[in-house]
């Protein structure tokens, strides 16, 4: 069995290219330099030359503000890019395992989302990754996708590091206490997927299909970042204090994308069909000095 990692610098690909070497398991990880998923033919190229049994695609336009500005962009990379690697894969009999997010929905639940839930994402970014999943379930039915929510790791820009950064240099912050979801681990959704595929390698079959996986306890951005302080103080990483932290609404901080207010997802699912248990966010801040590079 091969696999083949698209995203190879997010924080997800990272963490699986990392994850893959220790495993011993046959795999390439490719960058966006190194295979454009936007480009069809790149992409046909690169699955028929390597022949991989699993593509795990780590690759996606991110940035939620910004995508409402740039939208072919978004919709380039999260919709058609998704489209090349689900087609492709498909005809050469690859199954494919494909990361969404929490944004495909509208976030006014008064429960955690399910996967069958009515998706009704709210801008740009939540629209291009829905159209992307559309592309997965109608091109390749060897599919596995995997929502997830709020990711941050040790590798790239996220959530984590910007408290710490910002913490270096401020007295107090605002901090969103409206908005609810489950941090989730880069290093847990890489060990997720990597899990997947071992028993996929191992039965040569999967209950297919779309799954949520994502942090527990579920919490809110304020009280995420009083834990990311607490380990702050017991690691001693300033040479100040920390700063005070103040519970601000959504309103009091604009964003041109709008945010969900829940962002909670319901994990049952994956545990059932695999017995992977929900990422434990608390215990990967417990080394933060890893964050703070």
């Amino acid at each position: 069995m091969k696999i083949l990692v698209t995203g190879a610098n997010g924080q997800v690909g990272h963490c699986l290219h990392q994850q893959l070497i220790n495993n011993s398991m046959s795999f390439k990880a490719v960058t966006r330099k190194q295979l454009d998923i936007t480009d069809v033919s790149a992409v046909e190229r690169s699955l028929k030359e390597y022949q991989p049994n699993i593509v795990i695609n780590a690759a996606a336009y991110t940035a939620v503000d910004k995508a409402e500005s740039d939208q072919e962009n978004a919709f380039r990379i999260n919709r058609d890019g998704v489209a090349n690697l689900a087609s492709v894969s498909s005809a050469i009999g690859a199954a494919i395992f494909h990361i969404s997010t929490d944004y495909v929905f509208a976030g006014n639940n008064d429960h955690p989302y399910r996967e069958d839930d009515d998706t009704s994402p709210q801008g740009i970014y939540g629209q291009s990754k829905l159209a992307g999943e559309i592309a997965v379930i109608q091109t390749n039915p060897k599919h596995i996708i995997l929502r997830t929510a709020w990711v941050f790791g040790e590798h790239g820009n996220n959530f984590v590091k910007t408290m710490i950064r910002l913490g270096r240099t401020r007295d107090s912050l605002g901090i969103v206490a409206d908005q609810h979801g489950g941090p989730t681990h880069a290093g847990d959704i890489a060990t997720a997927l990597i899990r997947i595929a071992h028993q996929y390698i191992k039965t040569g079959d999967l209950p297919w299909g779309t799954y949520h996986y994502a942090g527990m306890p579920h919490t809110n951005w304020y009280e995420f970042a009083r834990a990311i302080f607490k380990q702050v103080e017991a690691e001693n990483l300033y040479d100040k204090a920390t700063p005070s932290l103040n519970a601000i609404a959504t309103a009091d901080y604009p964003t041109p994308a709008k945010r969900p207010a829940n962002s909670r997802l319901d994990c049952t699912k994956i545990q059932t069909n695999f017995g992977i248990a929900p990422s434990d966010w608390q215990a990967a801040l417990n080394n933060i000095k890893a964050y703070a590079g």
